[in-house]
């Protein structure tokens, strides 16, 4: 029962400390410019230069569509 309590009250201290001292409390940024996550294939310049590589590479059969 000691062990139960002593494992108990340990998380209870864990979680405080990281609840006061975690990530938003000491400034570091969890999100990227403009405030929000954006993956590559959001990204219009990324599709943009992706699109161009696409035209200029060659199919698996050795032409190109377009």
């Amino acid at each position: 029962m000691l062990y139960l309590l002593a494992a108990v009250g340990a998380i209870t201290v864990a979680v405080l400390l990281w609840r006061a001292f975690g990530p938003q409390r000491l400034g570091v940024a969890s999100r990227g410019p403009g405030g929000s996550i954006s993956a590559p294939d959001d990204d219009p310049d990324f599709l943009r230069k992706l699109d161009e590589h696409n035209k200029d590479r060659p199919d698996e059969d050795g032409k190109n569509e377009r």
